[in-house]
């Protein structure tokens, strides 16, 4: 069997060539690295060993790369953090070191920032505070520190404020007890009525 999976290898038919790579040894997986084919390529991208996916880091099918990226070691996925394909950077920011995420945090894509945005360390979410995204704001209210959502309590989308709202210190809430959105000001006259019964 082995000889004739290897016959496939070659074969005309791209069907044909990405059956056969699901069979082939390491060896003969290498060879076939520039095959045309994105299919083909995509099953080099699953069954390749780890030290010859970089050849497959450019490859022109987004499918290929966002496999790439999902399986090379933490350290090698830097050099794919400004891939051209949002999916492939969405992928990138799942699996890059936490201390290595501040490279992406005004990444073009909505999707990306708020990857990065949720797992960004704590100690560096004020450098998203002021993302253009409402929904990246909202990850922001419900990660930061509360000594550091004075901004967010007046942020221009109530969800945002709501948000901050919930975690902020008590003594920063009396902004809020005249804000446009009554959830927000009842959230604020909630909490402080709490604290006033503590006392």
């Amino acid at each position: 069997m082995g000889s004739t999976i290897e016959y496939y290898a070659w074969d005309d038919f791209w069907e044909r060539r990405a059956i056969a790579a699901r069979y082939l040894s390491q060896q003969r997986l290498v060879r076939m690295l520039d095959d045309p084919d994105e299919v083909v390529r995509r099953v080099l991208a699953y069954r390749l060993t780890i030290e010859h996916l970089s050849t497959l880091m450019t490859d022109p099918d987004r499918e290929v790369r966002i496999t790439v990226a999902d399986r090379i070691p933490p350290e090698q996925l830097e050099q794919m953090v400004n891939d051209e394909d949002y999916l492939v950077r969405q992928t990138v920011a799942k699996r890059l070191k936490t201390g290595r995420l501040f490279r992406m945090i005004t990444d073009p894509d909505r999707e990306v920032r708020k990857t990065v945005a949720n797992r960004l360390p704590i100690v560096s979410l004020g450098l998203m505070i002021n993302d253009n995204a409402e929904e990246i704001r909202r990850v922001v209210s419900e990660r930061i520190d509360p000594e550091y959502l004075d901004p967010l309590l007046q942020d221009n989308d109530w969800l945002v404020r709501f948000s901050a709202c919930q975690r902020a210190p008590l003594n920063k809430l009396e902004v809020l007890l005249n804000d446009e959105d009554k959830d927000v000001r009842d959230c604020a006259k909630e909490r402080l009525a709490q604290k006033n019964k503590i006392l």
